[in-house]
């Protein structure tokens, strides 16, 4: 059996356990890879492809190797997902204990499945105690503190649950989703390291549960954590290392691994949308929009990640598209925390502020671990000029995440607001140093160094030379530097900023003041060098200017033919 088929296979089989065991997020997750591994056109009608046309060319358009055959998806040393069935005897109240966890009713499961011993039945059972704990969680911390405040409230259920699991897994009569329970219970009462020994002991013996696999993820926060893990190699390992490579801001390493799945997961939606948050975050914004734009035509009715999506056509002030895709996902499900800050984002292009942080405080209602809401909700105070409420917004945000380079850089720019530079400081060097290659950042951090607080100048030429280096599209470091060197003295290396500011402007075709400033510099550094004729055609094409830089440059001609043996320049013929 090739690659594909054996892919196939395995996900058919595990697609069905992981509904049985309720676990319907990563059933949904196995479906989507099961329909995104391209069909066999001998075997299946076009009909039957329906839902995979159109997706090829985001591969072929965002591909940096082209793959001819299929790749080797990796040996497995685990078989085709076959678990020991329960006895017959348990089917009856595990079919009831599943109809009343599909109604939500996690308790009454639970009840149900009080005297079953059964693998399945218990892990069903202890699932359900756990939801039921996490359920009673959240209404206590609404009761305590409203539906976005603080709260000391707990999971009730998690020390039984601790205990039992742990018997289970030291007697051995445990299967690999009650492993994945007792990971869950572990990281939750904070037993971090013991959490990430069972996960692994989960994913080695059942790879096809996602939702292991994104607690496991979750657990390592540095490369050295990742590496340390004792895996078996099977396919579903190369998802994993891709997204873990995405979360630790290896931008470049995760589009390799996903470019490798696509050689048989070739229409596969998560790992478009994946490449297309890899791209966001390096800032290929065009490339982004061009996939979530593939991605709507292929699911028209998908909500999930379109939340950057909006953030990218926010950046691009592309107000059309954004209200559209506003309109879309309202019509489609308006209760969902995406299409909250979707709505949000368009009121946020529109100037409507307030109405703007109503919807981000109605997404964190419906998910108060929200991260990005936090994130823009304390944008949208920025813009209010509210500091105190934007950091505390920010806070709550690398509460939840600390590797959340934006929410970091939302406080320097809030303390910065205060006058308080030192602070700012601080945070503006967490953000760089978990997005090192974002030059906006280290613009930031140069701006506090120049403050007058500090008038660190030095230090801030070093940043803006890391921004210069970092790709800025604002073009904001060369003319900085060349400002900064002009201040200290230093005419050579401001004349050098300058022209390099000045053939990038010729290159955008901008104009501005930047370049009237640029051309005045270098007019006057060349003619100070006895640079004439440079300096005469700086002077020349400030001429076609307005304001006191044409008069300046008239009177440098003048006086380069009084002091040259250049030929004569009627400068007062020239229109005022």
């Amino acid at each position: 059996m090739n690659s594909k088929e054996t892919c196939r296979s395995e996900l058919r089989i595990a697609l069905r356990q992981l509904s049985d065991r309720c676990l319907y997020s990563a059933s949904k997750w196995a479906g989507e890879q099961l329909v995104g591994i391209e069909q066999d056109p001998a075997k299946f009608t076009p009909t039957n492809t329906r839902f995979q046309r159109g997706s090829s060319s985001i591969r072929r358009r965002f591909r940096t190797n082209d793959i001819t055959s299929t790749p080797v998806t990796g040996m497995s040393y685990v078989s085709t997902p076959v678990l020991e069935e329960d006895e017959v005897i348990d089917g009856d109240f595990y079919l009831l204990a599943k109809s009343y966890f599909d109604c939500r009713e996690f308790k009454r499961a639970a009840h149900v499945l009080r005297d079953q011993n059964a693998k399945k039945s218990v892990f069903l059972r202890c699932y359900a105690l756990y939801l039921a704990g996490e359920k009673r969680k959240e209404e206590e911390m609404i009761e305590l503190e409203g539906p976005l405040g603080k709260s000391d409230a707990v999971n009730r259920e998690l020390v039984s649950l601790e205990r039992e699991l742990s018997t289970l897994r030291k007697n051995g009569t445990i299967d690999p989703f009650g492993l994945y329970l007792y990971g869950l219970v572990l990281k939750n009462r904070g037993n971090q390291n013991l959490a990430r020994a069972v996960l692994v002991e989960s994913v080695n013996s059942y790879p096809w549960n996602w939702n292991a696999w994104t607690e496991l993820q979750s657990l390592c926060t540095t490369i050295e954590m990742l590496n340390s893990l004792n895996l078996s190699n099977h396919w579903m390992k190369d998802f994993f290392l891709a997204s873990a490579y995405q979360e630790l801001r290896m931008h470049n390493e995760s589009l390799a691994k996903y470019e490798y799945l696509q050689g048989t997961f070739s229409f596969s939606n998560y790992i478009q949308a994946q490449i297309a948050k890899a791209q966001y975050c390096l800032r290929e914004f065009d490339q982004v929009e061009v996939i979530f734009e593939e991605l709507l035509r292929n699911d028209p009715y998908r909500v999930e990640d379109m939340d950057m999506y909006s953030n990218v056509l926010y950046a691009k002030e592309c107000f059309s598209a954004l209200s559209y895709l506003a309109h879309r996902v309202f019509m489609t499900d308006k209760y969902r925390p995406e299409s909250c800050c979707i709505i949000g984002n368009y009121y946020s292009l529109k100037g409507q502020h307030e109405k703007s942080v109503m919807y981000f405080r109605r997404a964190l209602k419906l998910d108060k671990k929200y991260l990005s809401a936090w994130t823009l909700m304390g944008h949208e105070y920025v813009e209010m000029k509210n500091t105190p409420a934007a950091v505390d917004a920010y806070r709550r945000a690398v509460d939840i995440n600390p590797c959340d380079y934006r929410a970091w850089y939302g406080l320097g720019q809030a303390y910065e607001m205060m006058g308080m530079p030192f602070y700012a400081l601080h945070y503006f060097k967490k953000s760089v140093f978990l997005q090192p290659s974002d030059s906006r950042l280290w613009i930031a951090m140069a701006q506090c160094y120049e403050t007058d607080q500090l008038h660190l100048l030095e230090d801030a030429i070093k940043c803006y030379r890391r921004a210069a280096n970092c790709n800025d599209k604002e073009a904001i470091a060369l003319h900085q530097l060349a400002k900064l060197h002009c201040e200290l003295g230093r005419p050579e290396e401001a004349a050098f900023y300058y022209k390099k500011d000045l053939e990038r402007m010729e290159d955008e075709e901008r104009e501005g003041p930047n370049m009237v400033e640029a051309l005045l510099f270098l007019a006057q550094h060349c003619r100070t060098h006895k640079r004439l004729e440079e300096a005469e055609v700086y002077c020349t094409r400030l001429l076609d200017y307005t304001g006191p830089e044409k008069e300046m440059a008239k009177n440098m001609l003048r006086g380069m033919r009084s002091e040259s043996s250049f030929p004569s320049m009627d400068v007062e013929h020239f229109p005022p």
